[in-house]
């Protein structure tokens, strides 16, 4: 997130694209959070290995992921055209 910020700064990114980018750091790290919920809860409900626990465990981690990914290719759209710009 700071690299993004400071190359957001360097490339003078417009209104939109730094709207897109918050929305975006707010969605990761607000999955995260729900992850560490999930993974507190199914840990408190089933202390010893159970498959359906590690099951929950991974579909929470699989939507930090899947949200990591999105942003990153989202945010390489932004940034990108403002490099290439730079060359």
């Amino acid at each position: 997130m700071i690299a993004v910020i400071l190359c957001g700064i360097y490339f003078q990114l417009t209104k939109i694209e730094w709207l897109i980018c918050m929305v975006l750091f707010g969605l990761v790290i607000s999955l995260e959070l729900v992850n560490t919920a999930i993974e507190a809860v199914v840990d408190l409900a089933s202390p010893d290995y159970h498959e359906l626990a590690k099951l929950a465990k991974d579909a929470a981690a699989g939507a930090v992921l899947v949200s990591a990914i999105v942003a990153a290719i989202i945010g390489l759209s932004i940034f990108i055209p403002h490099l290439i710009s730079r060359l």
